[in-house]
Formats: structure tokens, C-alpha cells, sequence
């Protein structure tokens, strides 16, 4: 099978304490790097069902340890 070329750069910011939950998720996954992570991350949640961000939210609302609406 061969893998398509990834061709596109997505750059996001966090914080120290997302960091580490996403490192530790990382690890604890043994997955080989940040980028594995978060690619198997964003497979989950854009298989899960019954999420709707509010339309009128921004940027800041939404955070890898807080959901909108917590």
C-alpha cells in the first residue's frame, strides 16, 4: 500500500500543562513522535459522534484540557 505524501503543515499552540497531556498520551500510546499523536487524535475525534461546536465560537474557547460548555 502506498502512503500518500503529506504535503500540508498545520501549526497549533499550547500550553505547557496540554503539552504534557498530550506527550503523556503520546507515551502511554507508544506512539513514535507529537505528529503520530496528534493525527491518531484527530482520527478519533472526527469519528466520534455528537459533537457541535458552537457557531460563535473562537479560537481560545477550545483547549486540550476543557471543552466549550464545561
Amino acid at each position: 500500500m502506498v502512503t500518500p505524501k503529506r504535503t500540508y503543515r498545520l501549526q497549533i499552540m499550547l500550553n505547557a500543562e496540554e503539552l504534557a497531556v498530550l506527550d503523556g498520551w503520546r507515551f502511554k500510546k507508544r506512539l513514535p513522535n507529537r505528529a503520530a499523536a496528534v493525527r491518531a487524535l484527530l482520527q478519533r475525534g472526527l469519528t466520534a459522534k455528537s459533537y457541535n461546536a458552537d457557531p460563535g465560537a473562537r479560537s481560545v474557547d477550545f483547549g486540550v484540557l476543557k471543552r466549550p460548555g464545561d
